[in-house]
């Protein structure tokens, strides 16, 4: 093994440790302080679900599957899984960091309506739409034993959150807020890219692996987020590289670096978005609420981005129990 790969190895194991989302960092860390009045919630760690002794032997069985599918998604490529993401390559310390997405608000939050498909949304129809986007692929059925164990695993990381709070500290990706600084850079993102995440994500952005495994995941082409993934969202993107990239010193880039590089790595090609309506214009136009935020549609170098019928490993554009809900109550 050569060196990269095995300084690679041993950042992978420290991100998949069990207690990763307790763990102390081993750099500082620049993250902002919890706002007065925000509800902070800490999720708990594998060592609390085996010291709970009130939870059923079968139970703590299925969150256990339901938190490896979570840190190893692969496992479930080709049949649900179609690029090189796992769920944690976004929702880092297992899903339970705060800053960086935590998945546990959802549990919380849910039913809830949801603009990106209007409509009511349920807990799984949320994982579902991770599967659908960020991991290009097919949901696993509704009701079934992987969607029931996933929906276990966020469910007990949010053991004793409030329900309904919406004023939840270290929620999601909009830290930086949604406006897209005028001076913008892709030249300057490229530079910034190249000294800072290269090592990890490739030169091509391709990522990297290591005894055939995913250890840092591509951040562009087949293997990367679809264009309908929250991530191909230029302000999701700056916020969650601004609160915890570079791996090992998150916080360290400056706000407007994070905006560049972001702008930089959602002007390259990726699969095709699930919603593709045969014109990447016009998709963009359905779809404004959510690709005002992106590049998709727009012109770039002479092309327009996401003009294509590339759905990257996947035969299929949009998942056959994906579809849109209409309430009809009598």
């Amino acid at each position: 093994m050569n060196p990269f790969n095995l300084w690679a190895v041993v950042v992978s194991a420290a991100v998949l440790a069990p207690t990763a989302q307790a763990a102390e960092p081993k750099v500082p860390v620049n993250l902002p302080p919890h706002k007065a009045g925000a509800y902070v919630h800490q999720a708990p760690t594998l060592e609390d679900l085996y010291a709970d002794k009130t939870i059923h032997p079968k139970l703590r069985e299925v969150i256990l599957k339901g938190r490896d599918l979570f840190n190893n998604t692969q496992q479930l490529r080709g049949k649900y899984v179609f690029n090189d993401l796992n769920c944690r390559s976004c929702h880092m310390g297992e899903g339970g960091m705060n800053w960086a997405a935590p998945v546990w608000p959802a549990v919380t939050t849910l039913p809830d309506f949801r603009g990106k498909n209007g409509h009511v949304n349920s807990l799984e129809e949320r994982i579902a739409g991770c599967f659908s986007y960020s991991m290009n692929g097919k949901p696993p059925a509704y009701g079934s034993d992987e969607m029931v164990a996933l929906s276990a695993y966020h469910q007990w990381l949010a053991t004793g959150a409030r329900v309904y709070d919406r004023n939840i500290s270290g929620r999601g990706f909009s830290s930086l807020g949604r406006t897209i600084p005028k001076e913008v850079s892709y030249e300057a993102g490229q530079a910034v890219y190249q000294e800072n995440c290269a090592i990890c994500h490739g030169a091509d952005g391709a990522g990297q692996r290591a005894n055939g495994k995913v250890v840092f995941p591509p951040l562009w082409g087949d293997g990367s987020y679809n264009w309908g993934a929250g991530m191909s969202r230029i302000f999701t993107a700056a916020s969650f590289i601004h609160m915890n990239m570079p791996l090992a010193k998150p916080g360290s880039l400056s706000e407007q670096d994070a905006w560049n590089v972001a702008w930089f790595v959602n002007s390259h090609e990726r699969p095709q978005d699930p919603r593709f309506t045969g014109d990447a214009v016009s998709t963009r136009e359905k779809y404004l609420n959510f690709h005002k935020h992106s590049r998709y549609g727009t012109e770039f170098n002479g092309k327009v981005l996401g003009q294509h019928d590339n759905t990257g490993e996947k035969t299929f554009l949009k998942p056959d129990n994906l579809k849109p809900r209409t309430f009809t109550f009598e």
